[in-house]
């Protein structure tokens, strides 16, 4: 099935084209395409450019920055934005914290942090998992005890993503030990990551970086000013988060620029009497890939960005599903056009930076199907709300 933009929808993602390609700061740009380190003072400035564009925060609501664009239109933007390299909108700013402050805070919390969550003069990291409460998130232990006007916050959490560089953590604690289920009497709270009694340990992952952390809390005094929306409610606040951090997982502009990548690296690496892009092997799987890409990419285009009520369509989950396992089938794929070349990790002259960069890219993106919710929780969210059964 071929679907072709409207004459206006065509307009629109010509308009992203060329701010994407020719408005915004090419040298951050180069970083991405290169494939080198963005450095955190990259991604601020980079954020700061789409937030004065109008453009870092298009599912916010437009008194806060938001555009009221169709679903269409942000599959559109978000597409455009991946493929044209340009660095994303930090995710717990835009799509995580922001639109939960947004929905749930009061006017005061969002007069204070949603204008600089936009422009990334907050950097704020997810304070979710707990060891022991990854998958099974209801589980967590960090507790906040009402302590006249503050809380006061013990506990742990970890796979901090980029907590070392964070201003604020937004974090669910527990603040009804003694509620009948454990979904129940968790909360939602703002913590700043500058806090007495707050300690960040780096965890070195596989592939030799450091991108999460320990994050461990010592009777850090939060203001009760920071809870979001109602106490115990935050079970409820967290869902219409990882809805939305759900859809967002899919990337699949960046999908497609990896595999335009993938076909001029397989067009670089001798293969007989051509190249490894005349293989039928390396075709096949070539045009298998992007079979899936485009599945994806027409439920993406189904499923909105957001959720007006705090439920999140459970389609999301489709999404987060199939669009971190072919994140992953396309950088294995990545590795074994590398061949050889893929035993140089620290790069050599001799070697492309791409082939060298392709098996910490691969180990790295293992948590894909971990982060947002496993892939086994996915299922048994589309078993139970769309196709009904039960256990």
């Amino acid at each position: 099935m071929h679907l072709r933009l409207s004459s206006d929808d065509a307009a629109f993602q010509q308009r992203m084209r060329t701010y994407f390609t020719t408005e915004f700061p090419q040298d951050l740009r180069e970083k991405v395409l290169a494939g080198a380190t963005v450095e955190p003072e990259d991604f601020r400035r980079s954020q700061a450019a789409l937030d004065e564009a109008g453009l870092a925060v298009p599912n916010w609501p437009t008194q806060w920055g938001g555009r009221d664009w169709s679903t269409l239109q942000m599959h559109i933007w978000n597409s455009e934005l991946q493929a044209a390299g340009v660095p994303p909108p930090l995710p717990f700013n835009t799509s995580m914290v922001g639109p939960v402050i947004a929905a749930f805070g009061s006017e005061e919390l969002k007069a204070r942090f949603l204008p600089r969550t936009a422009s990334l003069d907050i950097w704020w990291c997810q304070g979710f998992s707990e060891p022991g409460a990854g998958s099974d998130l209801a589980s967590l232990r960090t507790t906040a005890v009402r302590d006249g006007d503050d809380y006061v916050v013990n506990g742990q959490k970890t796979w901090t993503t980029l907590g070392q560089h964070a201003d604020w953590m937004f974090a669910l604690v527990r603040t009804d030990p003694d509620a009948p289920k454990k979904q129940v009497g968790i909360s939602f709270i703002l913590l700043d990551m500058r806090s007495e009694g707050v300690t960040i340990r780096p965890i070195r992952t596989l592939d030799g970086g450091v991108e999460v952390n320990e994050v461990f809390f010592d009777d850090v005094r939060v203001p009760a000013e920071q809870l979001v929306g109602e106490e115990n409610r935050g079970w409820d606040y967290a869902k219409f988060l990882l809805g939305n951090e759900r859809v967002g997982v899919a990337s699949t502009g960046l999908i497609k620029r990896w595999l335009a990548d993938l076909k001029d690296h397989a067009g670089q690496v001798r293969c007989g009497e051509g190249t490894l892009v005349d293989d039928p092997a390396i075709g096949a799987r070539l045009a298998e890939l992007e079979a899936e890409l485009m599945a994806i990419e027409l439920t993406a285009v189904r499923v909105s960005g957001g959720s007006t009520d705090g439920r999140p369509d459970p389609a999301s989950s489709i999404l987060k599903l199939c669009g971190s396992e072919l994140q992953q089938d396309v950088l294995e794929l990545a590795v074994d056009i590398s061949g050889p070349m893929a035993l140089a990790w620290d790069g050599l002259e001799s070697v492309p930076q791409w082939a060298s960069s392709s098996v910490p890219t691969y180990l790295n993106y293992r948590k894909a199907t971990i982060y947002g919710g496993s892939s086994e929780v996915q299922r048994g969210i589309v078993a139970a709300t769309i196709l009904g059964l039960k256990g």
